[in-house]
């Protein structure tokens, strides 16, 4: 039974590792682009992404995941997605994507609104573009700034995968849960514990690894 439980839980945490990764290729990129637009200074566009960034914010990931998923099909009669476990993976994603960047443009705003105007002055009176002094200069002041608020931010989704289950998508904690309804078995849950728990250490670790080889940028 321990053979059997190990094999179907690690299958659940390959799940939640694609989840997890993913989100991550998608949403920071996205995220930058969503920053840019809430500092633009076209006012409708700077509301508009300010406007939607609240409402993901302010709403639970699990809503966001529902209304993506079922959403469609109730509302335009067509299921976007497609059937079955690839359909709700994607569904999934979608929602993690967008949810996730929206938190991490707040957080590249904040990093970049967070460098002195100053810089950005002397950089022009050195001859520098735009471009220059934004790669040359404040990218790595930027970076620094937000490395530990990124790092929260990457730890709660380590945990949060666990919610793709509403939709059906079986991750670690499906696999886990599934003992209690067809064996009454509960301690696979707390082996579920020691996946997330190892998962966040590593991270941790690699987080804390990326702060001191920045210590070197002092902002």
């Amino acid at each position: 039974m321990f053979e059997t439980v190990l094999l179907s839980l690690s299958e659940g945490f390959v799940k939640s590792l694609e989840v997890f990764f993913l989100t991550l290729i998608g949403a920071i990129p996205l995220g930058l682009l969503i920053s840019f637009g809430s500092m633009s200074k076209f006012k409708p566009l700077s509301f508009l992404v300010k406007v939607i960034v609240w409402i993901v914010r302010g709403s639970p990931l699990m809503l966001q995941l529902l209304i993506i998923y079922f959403g469609p099909g109730l509302i335009f009669g067509n299921n976007w997605w497609g059937s079955g476990s690839e359909g709700r993976f994607i569904a999934a994603m979608v929602a993690f994507i967008f949810n996730y960047a929206c938190y991490f443009s707040e957080i590249f705003r904040g990093g970049i609104e967070g460098i002195p105007q100053g810089q950005y002055e002397a950089g022009e009176v050195l001859g520098m573009t735009k471009s220059q002094i934004f790669f040359k200069v404040i990218l790595m002041q930027v970076v620094k700034r937000i490395v530990p608020p990124m790092g929260n931010e990457v730890i709660t989704l380590i945990k949060d995968t666990s919610l793709v289950r509403v939709i059906s998508v079986y991750e670690l904690m499906w696999n886990g849960q599934s003992f209690i309804k067809s064996s009454g078995l509960i301690w696979p849950l707390f082996f579920t514990g020691v996946f997330y728990l190892a998962f966040n250490g590593i991270v941790t670790l690699l987080l804390g690894y990326a702060e001191k080889k920045l210590d070197y940028f002092k902002v």
